[in-house]
């Protein structure tokens, strides 16, 4: 079959490519991105024999002929493709309601046109706002910042696919994702704790750090996201997470790990947004991402990862 993948060279988009080319039943992956980040490392390392299945498009998804045109004969659209921040971020309003609103409304429109059979957007945890009971699907959507409001407004346009019954549609609203990648992005909380902690041995943390988020990491996102390629699910919206964790729990696993590493809170009197998220078992079980690693393993498998 052939795939698309929107923002296929961002940081999720990476991992999700690398397991697509592996497989046997994939004939060919469209990366549609316009590599606005910019991030060519992508295009870094990709196996020899799985090379001649990509294909790589620059294009923006407010360009209604170009989506149209890259959607020949595709079977399957992952839309990845948005203006990303950390969750609780609140600034450029403009920029994600252009990419995230309008630009999922057109890619919509022309997937309405086409011959695509499955469409898979990646949405975000953040649309329930905060939350200090764990939220689930039915939870209703409080989204508290420009980002947030904008990939619910995306979710809007992808459910008309839903509700016309033609289109297998999945919207997957993805916890804080964490975790190595070639084309990782530092603004995460786990990433920038992380980072600092190998090359800074000083982490600087917002608030009193007893604030909480849902997390999971990018290798199990990418399995997620290819498993959900051919199975067997309900079209609907799901939540993929994996764990919530308060930012002072990350900080106590990192000092077990680092016993040098030092803290600066900054802003300690604020106490900042929570968000928890509970856990969906159809979407664990079907899509085969339990976890078995502990926090303490991922972080000490990630800070391998790094020179010096």
């Amino acid at each position: 079959m052939n795939v698309l993948v929107t923002g296929g060279a961002g940081y999720i988009g990476t991992e999700l490519v690398s397991q697509l080319i592996a497989r046997p039943d994939v004939d060919k992956v469209i990366i549609y991105d316009n590599l606005s980040r910019p991030n060519f490392n992508l295009f870094l390392g990709l196996r020899l024999q799985h090379h001649r299945k990509v294909t790589f498009v620059k294009g923006e998804l407010l360009d209604s002929r170009a989506l149209k045109k890259v959607l020949k004969g595709v079977d399957v659209v992952y839309h990845l493709a948005a203006k990303v921040t950390t969750p609780f971020a609140n600034a450029d309003a403009h920029i994600y309601e252009q990419v995230n609103h309008w630009g999922t409304a057109e890619l919509v429109y022309a997937v309405e046109e086409s011959n695509v059979k499955r469409f898979i957007y990646t949405s975000s945890t953040g649309v329930y706002g905060s939350s200090k009971i764990p939220a689930h699907e039915d939870t209703p959507p409080d989204p508290q910042t420009f980002y947030a409001v904008s990939k619910l407004r995306g979710e809007e346009h992808v459910r008309r696919l839903i509700r016309g019954n033609k289109i297998d549609t999945y919207i997957m609203r993805c916890g804080n994702v964490y975790g190595y990648s070639k084309s990782m992005r530092f603004d995460a909380v786990i990433n920038k704790f992380v980072f600092e902690a190998n090359f800074n041995k000083l982490i600087t943390i917002q608030g009193d750090g007893k604030q909480s988020r849902t997390f999971i990491h990018i290798d199990m996102v990418a399995k997620a996201l290819s498993n959900l390629l051919t199975a067997d699910l309900p079209s609907d919206v799901y939540n993929v997470v994996d764990r919530n964790l308060k930012v002072i729990d990350i900080l106590d696993v990192l000092k077990e790990l680092m016993p040098e590493l030092e803290f600066i809170f900054i802003n300690q009197h604020l106490r900042l947004h929570e968000l928890n998220v509970k856990v969906n078992p159809l979407v664990t079980d079907t899509l085969m991402i339990r976890n078995e690693r502990s926090l303490k393993e991922d972080l000490s498998e990630f800070l391998s990862k790094f020179s010096f």
